[in-house]
């Protein structure tokens, strides 16, 4: 089920990083020192995906991966958005810790354009 304004506002208050963008999306940069480390995420981000069987919109840039999220089928944000988000930044912590002397922290709150 689609989230209200106020039940997104509350949850995005709740999770760093995270901003939302163009009403029906959720976005958050993360940042690595070195592309692999990037990479190695994304592939993590791929299995919990295909595990949920829901899907975020991924871009590699060099040492920064972005991922957008949405439900097309609810034509914006659900519970399902914000759980996947949550263990998508708990895959980044846990890469950080396993290349702790080599990482830096995702990017703060950037807001969407």
């Amino acid at each position: 089920m689609k989230l209200n304004d106020e039940q997104i506002a509350a949850r995005l208050a709740d999770m760093e990083g995270w901003v939302r963008k163009d009403e029906k999306w959720m976005m958050k940069k993360y940042r690595f020192k070195a592309f692999l480390h990037g990479i190695e995420f994304v592939n993590e981000v791929a299995q919990i995906s295909e595990n949920r069987n829901h899907h975020p919109f991924i871009s590699i840039d060099y040492k920064m991966v972005t991922l957008n999220l949405t439900t097309w089928k609810a034509g914006g944000l659900t519970e399902l958005d914000f759980a996947l988000a949550g263990e998508y930044d708990e895959a980044y912590t846990a890469i950080r810790a396993k290349h702790s002397d080599h990482e830096s922290p995702s990017l703060p709150n950037l807001k969407a354009d």
